[in-house]
Formats: structure tokens, sequence, C-alpha cells
């Protein structure tokens, strides 16, 4: 496959980047910092300088094109406000849906947030941020593209398991980045996925398993 990730130098998205470039995948790394170009190389990504909160809708679909799939992998992080949140976690997954439209790319993996919710109420920056993602959600799920949402519970930096626990709901608890991406990686090419949105935290599970039981 050939995958764009926005966000490529994410932690997650790095991770991911590895995995996919080892079972033969071409990735397009999105990253807005030139700095970070070598970075991605070392990990096997292609690196696309392009701002998604800046860019132009045409700009976007000229940088993940031409694909197979997109993931949104992109964050305002830890640290900024509510105004970035908005642009960026909701903004930026808008802007790669219309990207993804105009490229004619039908696959579209959502890396989201547990408890991600449209109408969460309260003013703080965390409510702001559950907003951002649940509309983003929305968005996609509208979308009519072949989308598959992640929702991890608290991430950690601990080595990957590859044993999982998904589902509509799956509790309090943690996942390793490390998890997420081979989530990711194989929600990619596993058909059950499609059209799915789900939790992710650390159980018992295979996550080839896991995935296929959704």
């Amino acid at each position: 496959m050939e995958v764009s990730i926005a966000g490529g130098h994410g932690q997650i998205a790095l991770l991911l980047t590895k995995l996919l470039h080892k079972r033969g995948d071409r990735i397009r790394s999105i990253i807005r910092n030139p700095a970070q170009a070598d970075r991605v190389r070392a990990t096997g990504g292609h690196p696309v300088i392009c701002d998604l909160e800046s860019a132009t809708d045409e700009e976007v679909a000229n940088a993940v094109a031409p694909a197979d799939a997109v993931v949104f992998a992109a964050g305002a992080g830890p640290g900024s406000g509510a105004a970035r949140k908005e642009s960026m976690d909701y903004g930026g997954a808008a802007k790669l849906i219309r990207a993804a439209k105009a490229g004619g790319i039908r696959r579209y993996v959502m890396i989201s947030a547990a408890r991600a919710d449209a109408s969460a109420t309260g003013d703080d920056t965390f409510s702001v941020y559950l907003r951002a993602k649940g509309r983003a959600d929305d968005e996609v799920m509208a979308s009519g593209l072949d989308y598959t949402i992640v929702r991890p519970v608290r991430l950690t930096d601990a080595p990957g398991t590859g044993l999982v626990h998904l589902g509509r709901g799956v509790g309090r608890g943690t996942i390793s980045r490390a998890d997420v991406a081979e989530i990711v990686a194989a929600a990619l090419i596993e058909g059950a996925s499609v059209g799915k949105v789900f939790e992710a935290r650390a159980g018992e599970d295979p996550v080839g398993e896991a995935l296929s039981r959704l």
C-alpha cells in the first residue's frame, strides 16, 4: 500500500511508519517542520512538507496524493491552548477528509481519543479537545469514506505487547503508543475494521484477532 500519514513526526506516526515500511508499504509522512525530515527518513518514510493548519485544501490534497489510504495522526499536542485544539484536532482532520476525497482516496484511519464527544460540556482545554476530536470523528463518519476510528485510552511509552482490548467502551486503563501503531497498521488491511469506531486499551487479545471480531 501507499499510505499518507498526517502528523508524520508524532510518536505514534513514527512507530507506525516503521511497521508499514517493514511490511513493504510506501509512506508519505506529512510534516510541517523541515528539520523533522531526517528522522522521518530514518524510520522509512518519505517526508512531505505541508502545514495542515495553514495550507489550502488544494495544497493538502497535493501533499497526500497519490495514496491508497490516509491516517490522521496529527494533533495540537500537550500544552497547546483551546484555539489549536480546534484548528488542528478538528480542522486538520477535516481538511484531510477533503484532501482524501479530492484525491480519490477511500480509506481513512483516524487516531482519535477515548471519550471524544462533539457534545462534551465544559470550557476547559480538555473539554475543548474532546469536542474537537468528537466533531472530527463525526465528520469522517458522515464523509462516505471507508473510515476506521481508533480511540485509545491513556497513552504510555511502554514497549508494545501486541495484546489489546477493543470495544465501544473499554473502561479505564492504558495502552502503549507502540500498540496503537500496531492497531492502525493492522486496521489498514483488516476489512472488518471499516466503518467501526472503537476504544483501545492494553488487554489479552492479539491485535489481528481483536480487529477481526469488531
